[in-house]
């Protein structure tokens, strides 16, 4: 039997060993997942004087009894022990419960500080607590930085659980011998790295958050490099040990129907690029991680890759050879774009270079960033804002006076998000930064972002370096061929009046059938490498930049500006009218930077060059761009010279995020008719990978007329 199948029909390659395998084949296939439902959270009903306590008592008391409380799960022949076996979890909430309290928050959009971790320990974290303990003793921070002691005491705790267990487990002494100093201390090997890395990952998510783990292959690189030199451990047994960490993190696979999706949960990672000083950091690390991807086709850590004109065409060939089989794993950073955004905007080159993500694609510090964005529809500003939901007596002269009034509108929609965030500080604190008011406690995750410790102020209080909110616009494929539409056919080519189109944009194109026709196919709209239309495109995202850049540095948080949608445009479709460029109201349009689906007719290397055409440096958080590739251009060598050819135009072009996929829709209809059968069939949906099969119909609809409009 084929554990892992191929919905492109490629045989998969074998290394890992049988039982792991085994173990790898269980967990996708819903056992962990299913076990964790069965406990979905601890109860702190037998807390004596909770009422009385204050929030962050309440919090330190709900992490206390979740290590104590949470079952033990010890997977038989697990390599690396941990779990996160708190089925509330799984849905983004702390897993606790007592009557009628609300009150903690769990974080995700964030990576967190795990390579300190690993090459420090938790105790360097407790050494930091005790020295800024001795300094703020007696003021308000105090409180924070004792629950900082509380909730180290509890990941403790747990750590203290879990080696108990394992001694008392036939065969897992090895486990339990290699989880005695970490995360405690810092690894001083390669197996030890990779448990203290996976232990306070399941740490953080067994309390409710979804960090991104970043840069694994520079984190655990050079203990595996001294390993091997030394001959302390074989490259086979290196890939054993990092497959389980792959295999531990479908823990939470349950199969089932969940919306937009089984698989994110912003557990993403970062490979290749170059460290702080410049150098790349590419590894046997990244190749092993690849190996793993390829064979299990393990989706839930979607793995992005950094690319610059210096990166070894021996690692783009094997991330083509991984592309090949499917299931939009693998997705690329242009390196030199993403580091010209980050310096432009501010930050110091070494802290630039460090970059990775926020669990999902957009760009951050790891382990220094509290990072959330904000997203609006451009589109419904421009029909309901700009051209009053295309009532009688809308009318511009020219199109410069129409997209005047549409940037206008766009810039309000940035300034009230600004407004929002610059209304939640009040006065300065101790370090001169604005003062957030106080939020919830979250001190777990406060624990591993640099800044939290120092300033006594958790994450919600802008404790980390660097504070971003991030406006995102989505929409713009569409809002770009809306205006290019109307400017072709009312101002350039005369074809009908501005008031006869709003007529028939009103009526949803009843009874104009034949002008709707020619609005959809007379002209090239964006993703045709149509020089026209994509100046358009970058004179939009410049404007964007600007009005997002005037923001920033007014409140307490930097405000970079990003491009997504996220699967939004599947909620915004019921409130969007008929489009000009020939769209009836309520259709499933653009995704993320993307083209709108159908409208792209000249293939991925146009859709390459035109989202390229704009200078994509000024969006500092990023913009996704879904490249979908079919099965049939990809196939044997020239297929994978065409993937590469293609990942190099996109970074030589000045391109900031790719994710490309290569998928037949005849296998998703398959899947979506028999889904007892494709439970492992993954695809990229927007910033994460899914199982297709544990989407909604209307999530699988929109992922089928994705791949069908493009073929």
């Amino acid at each position: 039997m084929e554990l892992f199948p191929s919905a492109n029909g490629l045989k998969r390659p074998i290394r890992l060993s049988e039982a792991t395998r085994r173990f790898a084949f269980e967990s996708l296939n819903h056992k962990y997942g299913l076990d964790t439902k069965k406990t979905p959270c601890v109860s702190l009903d037998d807390v004596e004087g909770f009422d009385d306590m204050t929030p962050i008592e309440k919090y330190d008391a709900a992490i206390e009894a979740i290590v104590e409380k949470a079952p033990i799960r010890i997977c038989e022949g697990e390599l690396i022990s941990g779990a996160a076996t708190l089925g509330d979890a799984m849905y983004h909430r702390v897993p606790i419960s007592r009557k009628d309290f609300v009150g903690i928050r769990s974080i995700s959009h964030v990576t967190l500080d795990f390579a300190s971790v690993v090459r420090d320990g938790t105790n360097a974290i407790r050494r930091e607590v005790n020295e800024s303990l001795v300094k703020m003793r007696g003021t308000k921070r105090e409180a924070f930085l004792q629950s900082c002691i509380r909730c180290l005491n509890a990941m403790d705790r747990w750590k203290e659980r879990y080696i108990t267990a394992l001694r008392a487990a036939p065969g897992h002494e090895a486990n339990a011998a290699n989880l005695e100093r970490v995360p405690n201390e810092g690894a001083a090997s390669f197996y030890e790295a990779v448990q203290s890395l996976w232990f306070t990952f399941a740490f953080a998510r067994l309390c409710g958050n979804w960090p991104g783990i970043g840069r694994i292959d520079k984190i655990l690189g050079p203990y595996l490099k001294r390993d091997l030199e030394s001959e302390k451990i074989t490259l086979d047994r290196a890939r054993e040990i990092l497959a389980h960490f792959f295999i531990k993190g479908c823990e939470w696979v349950c199969g089932g129907n969940y919306g937009s999706g089984d698989a994110q949960h912003y557990q993403n990672i970062v490979l290749g690029g170059v460290d702080e000083n410049g150098e790349d950091v590419t590894n046997a690390v990244t190749y092993l991680v690849l190996d793993i991807i390829e064979e299990t086709g393990i989706s839930d850590f979607p793995t992005s890759i950094r690319v610059n004109a210096s990166t070894d065409e021996k690692l783009l060939r094997r991330a083509a050879e991984v592309i090949r089989f499917g299931g939009g794993v693998i997705a690329f950073y242009g390196e030199d774009t993403v580091l010209k955004a980050l310096t432009d905007f501010g930050y110091p080159l070494a802290e630039a270079r460090s970059f990775a993500n926020d669990g999902c694609w957009e760009v951050q510090i790891p382990g220094k960033t509290f990072f959330a964005y904000q997203p609006f529809d451009s589109l419904r500003i421009l029909q309901q804002k700009t051209l009053d939901g295309y009532a009688d007596g809308v009318s511009f002269d020219d199109f410069e006076s129409l997209y005047a009034a549409f940037t206008a509108d766009l810039r309000a929609a940035v300034d009230e998000i600004g407004e929002a965030y610059t209304d939640m500080f009040d006065g300065v604190r101790e370090d001169g930064k604005p003062k957030r008011r106080e939020d919830v406690p979250c001190t777990v995750p406060s624990l591993f972002e640099v800044g939290c410790i120092k300033s006594g102020y958790s994450y919600l209080e802008c404790g980390p370096v660097y504070n971003v909110i991030s406006p995102h616009i989505g929409g713009l494929a569409d809002t770009v061929n809306s205006l290019y539409a109307i400017k072709k056919l009312v101002f350039d080519d005369g074809k009908i009046t501005f008031g006869e189109l709003m007529t028939a944009l009103r009526e949803n194109w009843e009874g104009y059938e034949t002008l709707r026709l020619n609005a959809a196919n007379s002209y090239d709209y964006y993703g045709n490498d149509n020089e026209d239309a994509d100046k358009l495109w970058a004179r939009i995202l410049y404007d964007f930049s600007e009005y997002c850049f005037a923001q920033s540095g007014r409140h307490g948080y930097k405000m970079p500006g990003g491009v997504s949608t996220f699967g939004r445009q599947l909620e915004w479709a019921p409130t969007r009218l008929a489009t000009p460029f020939g769209r009836h109201a309520g259709e499933v349009l653009a995704a993320n930077a993307s083209p709108t689906p159908g409208t792209d007719q000249k293939g991925a290397t146009a859709i390459i060059r035109s989202y390229c055409s704009a200078d994509l440096s000024r969006l500092t958080t990023g913009a996704a761009l879904d490249v979908k590739l079919l099965p049939s251009c990809v196939e044997g060598e020239d297929g994978i010279d065409a993937i590469v050819s293609l990942v190099r135009g996109f970074c030589s072009l000045g391109g900031f995020f790719m994710q490309p996929d290569v998928m037949d829709a005849s296998a998703l209809r398959a899947a979506k008719e028999c889904p007892q059968d494709h439970q492992t069939l993954s695809g990229r949906v927007s910033g994460w990978n899914a199982r297709f099969v544990t989407l909604d119909e209307n999530w699988q609809d929109m992922v089928i007329d994705q791949y069908e409009r493009h073929s």
